[in-house]
């Protein structure tokens, strides 16, 4: 049995078993989810103790592979042009949209004050309250003191500027760090699978608890997350449309039949790296773009670029909010939205579940959000996933098209890396 499907079945059956309690004695369930609670709050510090060298390692390799891949050339440079604006635009898209969707939706009896009650850590949690003071807390005095308190944006930050300096030392000694940082990157990914494995015991524990307390109410919560998910990347998919005929100099028929086989793939197989030789096929055959760009820019796409990422980080933060009853502030989804791409690009190769907590953690963090609910949301996220897969291969395109436009008459100049990628 796949880990996804055993992840379900632990949910479901906590699910039915929180349920069953509920309906039967209000106080029993509570006594029983008050037993469970700590084995799911356990298994959710395990993954917490990674996710500090886990980012920081990923942004200091994302920042360092992004700046390599620019060094190919002209092509390359407007490539991470490219998906820096797109990812910044579904950002702000998700942090715009999901407050707005959700603010629309009727939040289940009593879902905010149990899940406050399983949950009186969270209270603790904060972030500046105006965007003079988030403006401030960007820059830390103390990385180390950042760490310690869980600040990821300030975290964050002193990584890029790690990452940016690393690229101005001599190469030898730059190279034997980064080989260093992925190390540390690749030992925590190997606890986060660890850790994985015990997942269907931990969101059993979690959605138990969870159920016990709220009632049915947590069903409507759960299809309010998916349906959240599904429309934000159903919206931004069908928004690249007209992006690829505004700046990409697409004719929309001709356009959306082209990369339909690509998005057919992408919906059967959930990953972007089996959608790249249709994608390359539609580009080249289909749309007509220079091969010395396709054969660049999508490989480089699929490596570092994926658009629904941080509309899924800001989305499942907004949800929490939602949740818990919180009213979001400018500040929190302006903090939420910056790291969300910051640690997008950094996070691509990652694998789904690991991508999930490694990656929504510190972006709900930043905002000042309880963590609790991701065990259960990362159980719920194999239908969106769809819907995101078919969404980040429309961007890949979208983005080779906006790239080909601009480079027009001038592949020729490009190093010989271009075509050697052919």
């Amino acid at each position: 049995m796949s880990t996804t499907a055993r992840v379900l079945l632990g949910l479901l059956l906590g699910a039915a078993i929180g349920l069953a309690l509920a309906w039967w004695d209000a106080s029993t369930a509570t006594v029983v989810a008050d037993a469970v609670q700590p084995i799911g709050r356990l298994w959710l510090n395990a993954l917490q103790m990674t996710v500090v060298p886990l980012v920081v390692a990923l942004v200091i390799i994302g920042v360092n592979a992004a700046r390599d891949a620019a060094a190919s050339g002209r092509t390359a440079r407007r490539a991470i042009a490219t998906f820096v604006v797109l990812l910044s635009a579904g950002a702000a898209f998700a942090a715009i949209a999901a407050p707005l969707l959700l603010s629309l939706l009727p939040r289940p009896a009593g879902l905010a004050e149990s899940l406050r009650a399983a949950s009186p850590e969270a209270s603790t949690l904060s972030v500046p309250a105006s965007l003079g003071e988030w403006f401030t807390a960007i820059i830390p005095s103390n990385a180390i003191a950042a760490a310690a308190q869980n600040a990821m944006l300030p975290l964050v930050v002193f990584a890029l500027f790690f990452g940016f300096a690393l690229a101005r030392i001599e190469p030898e000694r730059r190279h034997r760090l980064l080989e260093l940082v992925q190390a540390v990157a690749d030992v925590m990914i190997v606890i986060v699978r660890w850790v994985l494995w015990a997942a269907p015991l931990g969101v059993f524990a979690l959605v138990l608890a969870v159920c016990a307390r709220v009632g049915s109410g947590m069903l409507g919560a759960f299809g309010t997350y998916i349906g959240l998910q599904v429309v934000l990347y159903v919206a931004a998919t069908l928004l690249l449309y007209p992006v690829a005929v505004l700046a990409g100099g697409e004719r929309l028929r001709r356009f959306a039949a082209a990369i339909l086989p690509a998005q057919t793939i992408a919906a059967s197989t959930q990953s972007s790296l089996a959608s790249l030789p249709a994608m390359i096929e539609s580009a080249r055959t289909r749309l007509g773009h220079p091969v010395a760009t396709t054969s660049l820019v999508l490989p480089m796409a699929v490596t570092l670029f994926r658009l629904t990422s941080p509309m899924q980080y800001v989305g499942v933060a907004a949800f929490i909010a939602w949740a818990y009853g919180i009213d979001l502030s400018i500040a929190q989804l302006a903090a939420g939205a910056a790291l969300a791409v910051v640690i997008s690009m950094g996070s691509v190769g990652l694998p789904g579940q690991v991508s999930f907590m490694a990656t929504n953690m510190p972006v709900s963090q930043a905002m000042g959000l309880p963590v609790e609910p991701l065990g259960l949301l990362l159980a719920l996220d194999t239908i969106p996933d769809v819907f995101a897969t078919v969404g980040n291969v429309t961007a890949d395109l979208t983005a080779n098209s906006i790239v080909s436009r601009q480079g027009a008459g001038d592949a020729r100049d490009e190093p010989s890396t271009d075509t050697a990628l052919d």
